[in-house]
């Protein structure tokens, strides 16, 4: 594990693959909600076989030991973190590749930053669509706010932890995805629970369509065929409306389609990267 110090916060990541200079553009990948740069463990290998790799965790994410408290934990900050972490690494446009929450956090970097991006890879972007992007014939399902986030953060409040990290986990992924996770998973989420606290104020704004066709960083959209919910609808609606974007299905994939099918998901990210 590396540390990078960017607005006074000292950044961990990890960076495997070739050297400097060597493999092609490097890839820098960004984790969600309740992860780390442990998260990419399961694509990593695939990912970097000829290719240099950057997995940062996020300001107050692990290793980090954070206590849910203070107001540095946004979307605007972490944004601003991962411009100032691109920018310290001087590699030249990177490829970056965000999920969930980094997906958001991503799409922001490409919208204020196209300078320091090649490509674009967004693995179903968390979030709402506005009502510019909504489209009428989902019911509002991906504009409807993410309750599951504040209820999750209530029982946290109330030292339920297992309770909040259940609740925020069935919210994304369906019920009883919180039971069916090895330990190893649910210990990675336990380590980063206290951002729950924070991310239900981190002022998230929903995506807008003046916002989704200003991306001009080539893009592709990841999505896993079996996501339920409205993850599934903001990927296929981004990827209408960003110019240029492709779209994929990872088949026998939920929201956590690169753990699921790592070997797929590498090929189709790899595709696109290299075309």
């Amino acid at each position: 594990m590396l540390r990078l110090k960017i607005n006074d916060y000292d950044m961990a990541f990890v960076d495997v693959g070739p050297g400097v200079g060597a493999g092609g553009t490097p890839l820098i990948c960004i984790h969600g909600s309740l992860n780390d740069y442990r998260a990419w463990w399961p694509v990593m290998g695939p990912l970097s076989r000829g290719r240099r790799v950057i997995a940062p965790s996020l300001r107050h994410y692990f290793p980090e030991h954070w206590n849910g408290q203070g107001g540095s934990f946004t979307i605007a900050q972490h944004m601003a973190d991962m411009i100032a972490f691109i920018e310290a690494l001087d590699l030249g446009p990177i490829d970056l590749l965000g999920h969930s929450r980094g997906g958001h956090i991503a799409f922001r970097v490409a919208e204020e930053r196209p300078d320091l991006l090649r490509r674009l890879v967004l693995a179903e972007p968390g979030g709402e669509l506005d009502a510019s992007l909504a489209p009428p014939s989902v019911d509002g399902a991906a504009s409807a706010p993410r309750t599951y986030v504040a209820e999750a953060a209530a029982k946290m409040h109330a030292d339920d932890i297992n309770g909040g990290l259940r609740t925020f986990k069935d919210g994304v992924d369906g019920p009883g995805t919180w039971d069916g996770l090895p330990e190893a998973d649910k210990q990675l989420r336990r380590d980063n629970a206290f951002t729950l606290l924070a991310q239900s104020n981190e002022q998230r704004q929903p995506f807008a369509r003046s916002e989704a066709e200003s991306i001009k960083t080539p893009t592709l959209i990841v999505a896993g065929a079996n996501t339920h919910g409205a993850l599934p609808i903001i990927a296929r609606v981004l990827a209408e409306h960003i110019q240029g974007a492709g779209y994929v299905s990872i088949a026998d994939a939920t929201h956590v389609m690169f753990a699921q099918q790592p070997v797929a998901f590498s090929e189709a990210v790899l595709a696109f990267l290299d075309s």
